[in-house]
Parts: structure tokens; sequence; C-alpha cells
């Protein structure tokens, strides 16, 4: 889809970047959870459900950021098997300290 000026935006996303905090959550949990491996799926669906209630608005981007990266690298990241870029880094060890403290 597009709008008026011509930019590409996903069905159901909020051109304007408005979108109520309720469903910018509801959106970042349903991608959390549905990723294209299912080692990734498990860990980011878990990390959704523990921390996404209690971020803020940069932190909800940098998640929603994180989240449009390929699974194959985060999957490496969250791991330990390759460096996480600098942006990432912060975000990665969260994550990886959630998963390991479930173990």
């Amino acid at each position: 889809m597009t709008d008026t000026s011509g930019h590409r935006f996903a069905p159901g996303a909020n051109p304007m970047g408005k979108e109520p905090r309720e469903h910018r959550l509801r959106r970042l949990t349903m991608r959390a959870n549905r990723r294209g491996i299912k080692e990734m799926d498990i860990i980011l669906g878990r990390y959704a459900g523990a921390r996404l209630g209690a971020m803020d608005g940069p932190a909800l981007a940098l998640f929603d950021a994180f989240l449009s990266e390929n699974d194959h690298d985060l999957y490496q990241w969250v791991t330990g098997q390759g460096a996480a870029p600098d942006r990432f880094a912060a975000l990665v060890d969260d994550i990886a300290r959630l998963v390991l403290a479930e173990k």
C-alpha cells in the first residue's frame, strides 16, 4: 500500500507513525512469536511476553528494528555465536540473560 505521497507501508500499519501503544505491543508480540525459525519464535516470544509491556517508545522502536533483521543473524547474536551490531548489543544481552535464566 502507499500513502498520498507514494511512500510504501505495510497493510494495517499507520503511515503517520502514530500507532496506538496497545496496537504496537500486539504487533510486536505477533512478530516476535512468528519468526522464520522455531528457535527464534520461542526465544523472542518469551522475551516479548516478559519485557514489552515495560518498554518505552525508544525501546519499542529498537525492538521493532531488531525484528526486521534476518532470523539467522538474530539467532547467532542471541546465542553468542556472533557479535551483534552496537545498536542492538544491550538488547541482545537482555534477551540472552532472560533466555538463559529460564533454562
